[in-house]
């Protein structure tokens, strides 16, 4: 008989194990997948065209909540955990409910979900959402165009739509993104991508996305989000730890994984962080993984117009999956504003519309900042509200794309981005450059 299977994620890496390991594998059945983390993304299919010959219905995709009613329901004898930036103590949690509902609790690694590639492979993974992963792939990007080889990224997903619309999708435009009706998580990843030349893809089929990419790139570049393990067997293996989280490179899964697994591991935003912080991270690393090289580098802000904001009550906004299930209370946006003289940080709660509102709920850490929360139009009507509904005499914006695009902002606005620099030596061009000579 085939063993029943349910597969616990938040539309990422549970398709990706589905794909490469169960989907027409009749040893098995999948019965459901659940979903977390990311709003309306609970009550869709898994659509029949992805499933394969087992799955001509295809597959439901239930709220977490309804775990162990499903595992009884269905009769489930395995629950695949298959997400990512969670403590440690938060998923022994959910196996200890999972096995004692009756069901075994499994997590899979490289050997089960890595794809070999064609060509080289360099991966950026960090062990927290908020790490500084995005101006690290940006400069990874140009270092390897510098050296002469052809870039291509391929993002880890972030399908929250249509999944058989979005199974392979290629990135060379903004037109893309309005075209592919991106969020503005989808969004904040990419276009920095697009600014620098670089062809983006991703989507859910991510055997598909690889045969595509490589007939493109001399070398691909895997933009891993919310700190998980590489879909693609990395010839280096680059993690980043953030200082300003001490510890949480050994708390979180499967950040761990990444801090053990890396060649490269680089210790990020040295300059906003304490040197004992730094130096608790660096013990951390060579306790785990001692024979990775360590980089040190910062993220140093650059603000338009920063003279805007003295004196100012100003509204902040960040990035949303690092405040969120990053747990972070503050980002860019907030250290610029703080640095340059604002008179105050405007706490957006009370005036917070709809879905925005459930969020402050959710995350109670989050008190004078404000997510740039878009998971749909829905969601960004509400944001937009929310913005206008407060009297800043300024809006920071400290999100990594410009808001401004996507949202109507009526209020003055300032925009702060951060670049990736590194501190002494070894520098990651150097190291880069030895592994792939022009």
């Amino acid at each position: 008989m085939r063993q029943k299977i349910l597969i616990m994620g938040a539309a990422g890496r549970d398709f990706h194990n589905f794909n490469t390991y169960f989907k027409d594998n009749e040893r098995y059945e999948v019965v459901a997948f659940t979903a977390t983390q990311i709003p309306n993304i609970d009550g869709r299919k898994y659509p029949a065209a992805l499933a394969g010959k087992l799955y001509p219905e295809g597959i439901n995709i239930y709220e977490e909540s309804d775990l162990e009613k499903l595992i009884k329901e269905q009769q489930v004898d395995q629950v695949i955990f298959a997400y990512s930036d969670i403590s440690h103590p938060s998923i022994m949690k959910k196996a200890s409910k999972v096995i004692a509902g009756g069901a075994d609790f499994r997590l899979m690694g490289p050997k089960t979900t890595m794809l070999k590639s064609k060509v080289d492979i360099v991966a950026v993974c960090a062990v927290r959402t908020g790490a500084g992963k995005s101006q690290t792939t940006r400069r990874v990007a140009q270092i390897l165009k510098n050296l002469g080889k052809k870039v291509v990224v391929i993002r880890h997903p972030m399908p929250y739509g249509d999944l058989e619309k979005q199974t392979c999708q290629r990135f060379t435009s903004y037109e893309d993104l309005d075209r592919h009706h991106c969020t503005i998580e989808e969004r904040e990843e990419y276009e920095p991508h697009l600014d620098q030349g670089f062809i983006v893809y991703a989507g859910v089929d991510y055997q598909e996305i690889l045969r595509q990419a490589e007939k493109e790139a001399d070398i691909i570049l895997w933009d891993g989000g919310n700190n998980d393990i590489p879909f693609y067997k990395p010839d280096i293996h680059i993690t980043l730890v953030d200082p300003h989280r001490p510890g949480d490179e050994l708390f979180y899964h499967p950040g761990e994984t990444n801090l053990r697994m890396a060649d490269i591991v680089i210790i990020n935003k040295i300059e906003t962080s304490s040197l004992e912080n730094v130096e608790t991270v660096r013990a951390n690393i060579r306790k785990a993984n001692p024979e990775a090289v360590i980089v040190d580098a910062a993220s140093p802000i650059f603000i338009e117009n920063y003279s805007l904001i003295k004196d100012k009550k100003v509204l902040v906004v960040e990035d949303g999956p690092t405040l969120t299930h990053g747990n972070m209370n503050y980002g860019a946006g907030a250290i610029a504003a703080r640095k340059y003289g604002a008179k105050e940080l405007i706490d957006p709660r009370p005036y917070a519309e709809g879905s925005i509102r459930d969020t402050f709920a959710q995350y109670t850490h989050l008190t004078d900042i404000l997510p740039a929360m878009g998971y749909g139009d829905r969601q960004l009507k509400e944001l937009e509200a929310t913005i206008a509904n407060i009297k800043a005499d300024l809006v920071v914006i400290g999100t990594p794309i410009d808001l401004r695009r996507i949202i109507n902002i009526e209020k003055p606005t300032v925009r702060v981005s951060y670049k990736l620099q590194e501190i002494g030596e070894p520098t990651l061009e150097a190291l880069l450059t030895e592994k792939f000579k022009r």
